[in-house]
């Protein structure tokens, strides 16, 4: 496999992602189901847990939409608290296992497989939006996805996202010490791509700095009303890729933004 930085088409973006997650799904529920756990609502490797943060607010009677939702865990938790949720992934493969576990929970989530670029939903479905690392790090246009997402939510609609916090792009995606030492330009943006044998796009993620995704915010017309940098608690000693104890004490891991689609009028 190789590995390399470069301009990468939505195109190309949206297929190699797919893929990638369609062959991985399995290896990533194996390895991070516990972790999340079937019906439990955890928004990073820190282990921020929705139950405490409470950064959607009191979910019961709402419509809410989780984009990127892998196997359904978060939606799953959500409609445990009375929301009527809807839920995406672009992978096949992830919501073969949210199907997996509605079987063995005997839940229902409806989930639907779409791209956040082309949300299926007409204009102002949803009270409330919610990604924890789904889709938005994997699309070319974050700000494509950012309107779509503003078009479904009704007006003072929530949407809390979160991603990998952007000043991890100038260090090593290295859980040990050597992840302490920047090798990289904080404002690189080329996206990290890993190319398969006959150099096609395997896998692709973007980078955006702090200031891009503020003002990638702003742009699709919402209003940014809370950043959480979650601190690594005490007592977590899970290494999750790049995630680790070691760096959690000094490097920010993860970035939640908080926004809303403004009132009508």
């Amino acid at each position: 496999m190789d590995v390399g930085r470069k301009p990468v088409s939505p195109v190309e973006t949206s297929r190699a992602n797919r893929g990638w997650w369609d062959g991985a799904a399995d290896d990533y529920q194996a390895e991070h189901g516990g972790f999340l756990r079937d019906d439990g609502f955890v928004w990073c490797p820190e282990g921020l847990d929705e139950a405490d943060a409470r950064l959607l607010g009191d979910v019961a009677g709402r419509r809410v939409l989780e984009i990127g939702c892998g196997a359904g865990q978060c939606g799953r938790w959500l409609a445990g608290r009375g929301a009527e949720v809807a839920a995406i992934d672009l992978s096949y493969r992830q919501l073969q296992h949210s199907r997996r576990i509605d079987l063995s929970a005997g839940t229902s989530l409806p989930v639907a497989q779409a791209d956040a670029e082309a949300l299926p939903f007409r204009d102002e479905s949803f009270d409330v939006a919610c990604s924890a690392f789904g889709a938005l790090p994997f699309v070319a246009d974050a700000g494509v996805a950012l309107r779509e997402i503003r078009r479904v939510l009704r007006p003072d609609g929530l949407l809390v996202f979160s991603v990998s916090h952007p000043v991890r792009w100038a260090f090593p995606d290295d859980p040990g010490p050597r992840g302490l030492t920047a090798d990289r330009p904080y404002f690189d943006r080329s996206p990290y791509v890993e190319f398969s044998s006959g150099g096609v796009p395997s896998y692709v993620e973007h980078h955006r700095t702090m200031g891009d995704w503020v003002g990638l915010i702003v742009s699709a017309g919402l209003i940014l009303t809370g950043l959480i940098e979650p601190e690594w608690p005490g007592g977590h000693d899970r290494v999750w890729g790049g995630w680790s104890p070691l760096r959690g004490r000094v490097l920010p891991g993860t970035a939640i933004f908080r926004c809303r689609r403004p009132e009508a009028g």
